[in-house]
């Protein structure tokens, strides 16, 4: 079967029944590689024409967007269905999504590089909290104007007015966009999601470089999501062994969540525990006790071990770095910036009252971390733009201003993308006291830029 290739997206178009036997016929490996030689970011199977499907026809497709993914880190998966088909989707995997679900092909193309066609009003709902955060995130990131409906009741009130949007995202679902063990962040815990047998490979699919620039900003708990993996042998033992050992050096601490060792030594969890990793029955273990949180890590800052200096190549990237982060806190504040001039020094903070800041990691061609001090009422205008209405909640503001910092992170990215320059970002590392980020800051010197919107006063800070 050949792909049908518009805007970056390669859409497989099988109609009638899928089935076990089906499913198989219609698409193959050699469709897969000729594929992904056409540099696509996503590949789809579209059900728009497929009457009738079962879990062992669609397990067909999905072991091909498994080694889709091993080749190249696409987006895979399905769409052009209606409500029963997601459903029935959802149902089969729902705690083995490693995939994306797009009710339609024009809902895919928003989230592809290729798509040029920018600036879409788009309202997104999800029951989901995180999938509605990433979604928003990933279109902002792609210059769109995302609209969350917080509640089923907010997205049908919205949705009678169907021509103020130039898209509706409904029944629709991000699998992993990129990673490869995917990653999130939940009360400043780095949150790895690990699945089915856990081998020498871990060490390929588990990128260190991305992890090492996590406790480079200032994260300290970091929770490997274990729910589905079957077992793991003793290369994976070993590597995560090496892993807890490295967080050892920042005062970082490792855990493992809903682990079974029914078909794994119990003499491996001993040997992990003496390494320094904890284990959890349940997410809600830790996540949930907020004193449990605090003594594991995710409340304070690691103190940087590695002291590096600000390269010339980092330093002539400053106007990218800092037309970032001004173009996406205009949008926020409706406010034009005015910025001071840049120094090279220690980082001072000059303003006062209520302040909150993140730390954001990057590498690749160029490294370095950026710290960013807010007022917290742009935090709460974050919150107001993400959530649909003012709140006093610090979680929720926390959280918000983290998704805020992951927009520039993207658009950074972008940026330094059209200038040759490939880098990957953390995910936003976020405080409530300012100490705690100057802990992390230490004593090293950077290039900070004051800049003021309106009467607010906001800190950049950039360094290694």
């Amino acid at each position: 079967m050949r792909a049908v290739v518009k805007n970056g997206v390669a859409t497989f178009n099988p109609q009638g029944f899928l089935d076990g036997n089906s499913a198989a016929s219609l698409l193959s490996v050699e469709d897969i590689h000729a594929t992904l030689k056409l540099n696509v970011d996503m590949i789809l199977v579209s059900l728009k024409r497929v009457i009738f499907f079962n879990r062992n026809g669609l397990d067909q497709f999905v072991k091909l967007f498994t080694k889709a993914r091993q080749e190249k880190h696409v987006v895979v998966g399905f769409c052009d269905y209606d409500e029963k088909k997601y459903n029935a989707i959802r149902r089969f995997y729902e705690k083995e999504m490693i995939f994306s679900l797009f009710k339609s092909y024009k809902i895919a193309e928003l989230f592809s590089n290729s798509f040029n066609n920018r600036n879409k009003t788009v309202l997104v709902y999800s029951e989901d909290k995180s999938q509605r955060s990433a979604m928003a995130i990933e279109l902002h990131d792609r210059g769109h104007n995302p609209v969350v409906a917080q509640t089923l009741e907010d997205f049908l009130e919205k949705k009678k007015n169907e021509k103020a949007y130039d898209v509706i995202i409904e029944n629709s679902y991000l699998g992993d966009m990129g990673q490869q063990v995917a990653a999130r962040v939940t009360s400043n815990a780095v949150i790895y999601t690990l699945s089915g047998f856990l081998d020498n490979e871990i060490a390929s699919k588990f990128n260190l470089e991305y992890h090492n620039n996590s406790l480079n900003v200032g994260f300290r708990l970091f929770i490997f999501d274990a729910y589905k993996v079957v077992s793991m042998n003793v290369h994976a033992l070993n590597f995560f062994a090496k892993l807890a050992s490295a967080a050892a050096e920042y005062n970082a601490t490792l855990c493992f969540v809903g682990f079974s060792f029914d078909k794994t030594p119990k003499q491996f969890k001993e040997e992990l525990e003496d390494a320094g990793i904890m284990f959890f029955d349940s997410m809600e273990d830790i996540l949930g006790n907020k004193e449990l949180l605090a003594d594991l890590g995710a409340t304070s800052a690691a103190t940087m071990k590695r002291k590096r200096t600000l390269t010339k190549q980092v330093v002539s990237k400053l106007p990218y770095f800092v037309d970032a982060i001004v173009d996406t806190l205009e949008m926020m504040t409706n406010s034009k910036a005015k910025k001071e001039q840049a120094k090279v020094e220690k980082i001072i903070l000059t303003q006062s009252g209520d302040l909150v800041a993140s730390s954001i990691g990057f590498y690749g061609d160029i490294d370095g971390m950026i710290v960013l001090v807010f007022p917290k009422n742009i935090a709460k205008k974050a919150c107001e733009l993400l959530i649909g209405e003012e709140t006093d909640d610090e979680e929720l503001i926390l959280d918000s201003l983290a998704e805020l910092v992951n927009i520039v992170g993207g658009k950074l990215k972008t940026m330094l993308a059209d200038e040759k320059v490939s880098v990957n970002i953390t995910l936003p590392r976020t405080y409530d006291d300012i100490d705690d980020v100057l802990e992390v800051i230490g004593d090293r010197k950077g290039v900070q830029v004051d800049l003021r919107f309106g009467g607010d006063h906001f800190t950049f800070f950039l360094t290694r």
